[in-house]
């Protein structure tokens, strides 16, 4: 039963991480800025392999962030 719990929230977290993407590629952004946010998301994918709880609070404030207008400025 624990399982598909854990099956459950992985597929959660996965609908989220596709939104954030969407998200991110419907900015209106320089590339660079678009590249960083998509470097941020891809770091929030792989910490989900070890940490799905930590991955998920990061996910959280990324989103959070966005929705804020709080975007980084193009990385050098």
């Amino acid at each position: 039963m624990e399982h598909d719990g854990q099956l459950e929230l992985y597929a959660a977290v996965a609908i989220q991480l596709k939104e954030a993407h969407a998200k991110v590629r419907a900015l209106q952004v320089p590339e660079g800025v678009r590249m960083a946010l998509t470097r941020k998301l891809l770091v929030i994918t792989a910490a989900a392999k070890h940490d799905l709880a930590d991955a998920t609070r990061r996910l959280e404030r990324f989103m959070e962030d966005l929705d804020e207008g709080r975007i980084p400025d193009e990385e050098r």
